[in-house]
């Protein structure tokens, strides 16, 4: 009997009863805590995001988050793939600047906004720069390790066929490379919007993490969870609606190719 070893994406209704549950154990938290400033119920959570959305407040803040993450998750992933992929293939590269990478991968993403607005100004190209800065050396050395594992016997009946390194490029190495990528896209997102709300927590006048420090300070729980859970959710729909999707149809190959040798 063959065994099926990849990985399984829950089904809509598998994923709509884990959110469920997940509900139904912040409901109970809520009744356990008795006390709507601590930990307000779900129901009054999403009056307010209702509430929030009419005025217009809860669609603009979003907006302006939504913008910075997509900004900045670009430009990451443009730079670190194109760094992980040289660092892959030369060895000198990578014994040169590999350090870099380990620096920068532990620079602590509240040290390098600081140090962004500091030089370059409250602004919102320095917030986006924090933002890429701190995510570029994770998806480098994801794509270098990547690239260190493409399969060598590949490679070899690439040259033996004499292919030019434009076709390697696109027909090899980055079918190989698709699962390394995809899993820095997803980890990237996970990551990134988290430092934009701290970034936005510190030197913007808004967005979602300026809602956040707001809320905070006047300590309104539910308006703080109903800007929270209102990303999470686009997040929620990246990952299973477009993510997921992409790396089913990038993946495939892998798949067809495992169904084969069985």
């Amino acid at each position: 009997m063959k065994k099926d070893t990849g990985k399984q994406t829950p089904s809509a209704p598998v994923l709509a009863l884990s959110v469920a549950a997940l509900i139904v154990l912040w409901q109970i938290s809520a009744w356990l805590t008795a006390d709507a400033t601590i930990m307000p119920a779900p129901l009054e959570v999403w009056r307010t995001m209702r509430s929030e959305a009419a005025s217009g407040e809860l669609g603009h803040h979003m907006w302006a988050t939504f913008r910075r993450v997509v900004l900045a998750f670009s430009l990451a992933m443009v730079l670190g793939v194109a760094i992980g992929v040289i660092l892959g293939l030369s060895a000198r590269a990578n014994r040169w600047f590999g350090a870099w990478i380990v620096v920068f991968q532990n620079i602590p993403a509240l040290v390098v906004i600081v140090l962004c607005y500091l030089w370059i100004g409250l602004n919102e190209t320095a917030a986006i720069i924090a933002v890429a800065v701190n995510k570029t050396a994770m998806v480098a050395v994801t794509l270098r390790e990547g690239v260190q594992a493409v399969d060598p016997r590949v490679n070899d009946m690439a040259k033996v066929f004499g292919m030019g390194r434009a076709r390697w490029l696109i027909h090899v190495l980055m079918p190989q490379l698709w699962p390394y990528l995809a899993a820095s896209m997803r980890n990237g997102l996970a990551i990134i919007w988290k430092i934009v709300l701290v970034v936005e927590f510190l030197g913007r006048s808004n967005g979602v993490g300026f809602q956040i420090h707001l809320y905070f300070q006047l300590f309104e729980t539910g308006y703080v969870l109903a800007y929270a859970f209102s990303f999470v959710a686009v997040m929620l729909f990246l990952e299973y609606a477009v993510l997921q999707s992409v790396e089913r149809r990038t993946t495939r190959w892998r798949r067809l190719s495992a169904g084969q040798a069985a």
